[in-house]
């Protein structure tokens, strides 16, 4: 069985692109022998239960793969639990990790010490962040700030089009989630309009 080389590309939201990270990745792979295959998710790293990863994952497995590369490790994820088990199976496995921004590679013991302090470093930034957020929390709820929603009675900015088109996707028996993803609407939006 050919094995490839795959590719992980991730962005945390749909608002995020991948240009900071493509550049790089593709310049490398240009310079490869083995065959490269791409996998790519939109999604946060707070799980490792991701689409595109768990495609790749399956390919690891089913020893389809040679080495996983990423252009820096927090793109794999940020649990350090999760990491250090995905450095654990893929050493057993054989394949190769490369980090083209860390310079780790775990085929070397200092690479495979290398990576687990940087998933350690990921999960630290990552409760740092949870912490700065919830103490801003915090400090507006005690200032008496309040979040997530408009104030009842407000009317909604949308378009005479915008109604419209809502009325017609509904009528054509599509869900509020999309209707809300495709005309770039909150659900609650939605549902107002559609109860005029």
């Amino acid at each position: 069985m050919s094995k490839h080389v795959a590719i992980y590309v991730r962005v945390s939201t749909s608002k995020q692109d991948t240009r900071s990270q493509l550049p790089d990745l593709e310049r490398w792979a240009k310079a490869q022998d083995t065959p490269v295959r791409w996998y790519r998710d939109k999604m946060t790293g707070k799980t490792m239960d991701r689409p595109g990863w768990n495609k790749l994952e399956s390919d690891v497995r089913a020893g389809r793969v040679a080495s996983v590369v990423v252009w820096r490790m927090d793109r794999l994820g940020r649990t350090a639990s999760g990491l250090t088990a995905l450095f654990e199976e893929l050493s057993a496995r054989k394949v190769g990790l490369i980090s083209l921004k860390d310079g780790v590679d775990l085929g070397t013991a200092a690479g495979r010490l290398m990576a687990n302090v940087l998933a350690s470093v990921a999960a630290y930034e990552t409760e740092v962040r949870g912490e700065r957020i919830a103490a801003g929390q915090a400090a507006a709820r005690s200032q008496g700030k309040r979040w997530g929603g408009s104030k009842a009675g407000v009317a909604k900015k949308v378009t005479a089009v915008q109604v419209k088109t809502v009325k017609q996707l509904k009528r054509d028996g599509e869900s509020i989630v999309a209707i809300a993803a495709t005309l770039a609407l909150s659900r609650p939006t939605i549902y107002a309009i559609l109860a005029s």
